[in-house]
């Protein structure tokens, strides 16, 4: 568990609901799906049963997952972010290089991750690809929809 999970304090902040209402709410509405799957008989030929006890490993499983990010959660101060290079944290304006079009992004942990509002994870592709770099700077990034040339043009705090 030496890996940290980057996130803002509301990230965490919704991590932790997320988690109380999975060990309470959740917890007690799939085990009332399995004792009414158990009172239909015998177990071997209960499908409501299998989907309960199934969506029962699945919140368990979530669970787990989520105390483990808890547990290693580091919160990104945004007052402590350098601009010497790309950091989780900053937001970053990278250029394409054959197409000259430009991208913002702020670069956060999995759990902020909402690239459609121009947040990506430094374990993203793009993110990963530009942690680390400089401005300036031009890295190759391998992307699903192929490998992309970016120029670093701006770094800043937030």
């Amino acid at each position: 568990m030496d890996e940290k999970n980057f996130m803002t304090s509301e990230g965490l902040q919704r991590t932790k609901e997320r988690l109380e209402y999975l060990k309470g709410e959740k917890r007690q509405e799939v085990a009332k799906k399995i004792a009414e799957a158990r009172s239909y008989g015998d177990l071997s030929e209960n499908n409501e049963y299998e989907i309960a006890r199934a969506e029962q490993a699945t919140v368990e499983e979530e669970i787990f997952e989520l105390e483990n990010k808890i547990k290693s959660a580091e919160i990104i101060d945004g007052k402590k972010i350098s601009t010497s290079k790309v950091s989780i944290g900053c937001r970053v304006t990278i250029k394409n290089t054959k197409t000259n079009q430009t991208l913002e992004y702020k670069i956060v942990g999995d759990v902020d991750s909402d690239p459609l509002n121009g947040l990506i994870s430094n374990t993203s592709p793009i993110g990963a690809g530009l942690v680390g770099k400089k401005l300036n700077d031009v890295t190759l990034i391998k992307t699903p929809a192929g490998a992309v040339e970016y120029k670093i043009i701006k770094i800043k705090a937030n």
